[in-house]
């Protein structure tokens, strides 16, 4: 029997190749979304995701896309700040797609003082007792009491929480650093370094007898070194177990861009940062034209969104987000989209208040 040509030509017409090849595309679109875009989002958000589909639900769920989330989502999504004996408050940059399940803490045994944040996970310290020290992620809501220091470490202890994941780590590998004042050398400043991978706490024989005051609630961490603020620059390499002290520093907040130490300062409405150019430039000769600092970037920010208010200050600049206090207004200001942002109400005014950017990512303790 003969088919009439019309019949075997049917397959070759336009209409159903192109309709194969759009299901064709639809299929590695869906792909392409899963692998490659879905990794980058905040955890909020993937939590949302997961009903979209089978597909997601269990793309989503595992161990290894939690991880893969950890190393690809870093964006700062907002803050978590707290007044001193009173509970932490979450606030967040975009509600919709950023948040956490228990902003209180409550998964906690007990209440809690923030102390540093880093990549998603939370350095908290009892209030009660021996105050010790809890690493948690507040997503996941997973934690682990870290055992008692050697050191003292004071009322207000000037710590920092370092973690940086890593492919090969599917557990947080992580360090704290606590910068605290010397018991046998005066004026002198110590150092202890807690490791995850020890699991113990270490006095470096590193002391700073620089006699310098710093701010224990202004470490940053950035390229290997964690730096704190006072009139000079108190900064300890972690990797060379070694401190030196910068007496060239500008007035503003520490903070970090695309992984650079910066300062950023506010006076009105204009936003400046200068990024860290030099650290080695008081040891070179007074003829050098080598600067510590050098401003990359200056934001005239709009006075109507501020509410024209003159009491401002910078609370954090970390990544892509710089979070400002105006009057009792809450502002966020996105480097890459030069986008400021009202973020809520800020209803807090004292100077004892601490104020951490946290990043919503599934990372697995």
């Amino acid at each position: 029997m003969v088919k009439d040509e019309n019949d075997m030509d049917r397959g070759k017409r336009p209409g159903n190749f192109l309709g194969t090849w759009n299901s064709k595309l639809h299929l590695d679109l869906k792909g392409i979304i899963r692998e490659n875009a879905l990794p980058f989002l905040p955890a909020k958000s993937l939590v949302r995701f997961q009903c979209v589909c089978r597909d997601w639900k269990l793309q989503i769920s595992t161990p290894f896309f939690a991880h893969n989330q950890s190393l690809s989502c870093h964006d700062v999504s907002g803050c978590i700040h707290q007044i001193p004996g009173g509970p932490p408050t979450f606030v967040s940059a975009d509600p919709i797609t950023c948040g956490v399940p228990d902003p209180l803490l409550r998964f906690l045994p007990e209440p809690v003082d923030i102390r540093s944040s880093s990549n998603g996970l939370l350095c908290c310290q009892g209030q009660a007792g021996d105050k010790p020290y809890y690493i948690c992620n507040p997503v996941t809501q997973q934690w682990k009491k870290l055992p008692k220091p050697i050191a003292d470490h004071g009322y207000q202890p000037a710590i920092v929480l370092i973690f940086e994941p890593s492919l090969l780590n599917f557990e947080a590998d992580y360090k704290l650093v606590c910068a605290f004042p010397s018991a046998d050398f005066g004026d002198a400043i110590e150092f202890e370094v807690y490791s995850s991978k020890e699991g113990s706490w270490k006095v470096s024989g590193e002391i700073c007898f620089a006699a310098v005051h710093i701010d224990p609630r202004s470490g940053v961490y950035a390229d290997g070194v964690v730096y704190w603020k006072g009139k000079s620059l108190l900064c300890f390499d972690v990797t060379k177990d070694r401190s030196q002290v910068r007496n060239s520093f500008m007035h503003g907040i520490l903070g970090t861009i695309d992984g650079k130490l910066c300062v950023v300062s506010i006076n009105s409405q204009t936003l400046t940062m200068n990024v860290l150019n030099n650290a080695y430039s008081n040891t070179m000769e007074m003829s050098s034209r080598t600067r510590m600092w050098k401003a990359t970037e200056k934001v005239i920010l709009d006075k109507g969104l501020l509410n024209g208010s003159s009491n401002q200050s910078i609370l954090f600049a970390r990544s892509n987000l710089l979070l400002i206090r105006s009057g009792g207004e809450l502002f966020s200001y996105d480097w890459r989209i030069k986008e400021l942002k009202a973020m809520g109400e800020a209803s807090y005014h004292r100077t004892e208040m601490i104020c951490l950017p946290y990043v919503n990512s599934f990372a697995s303790l």
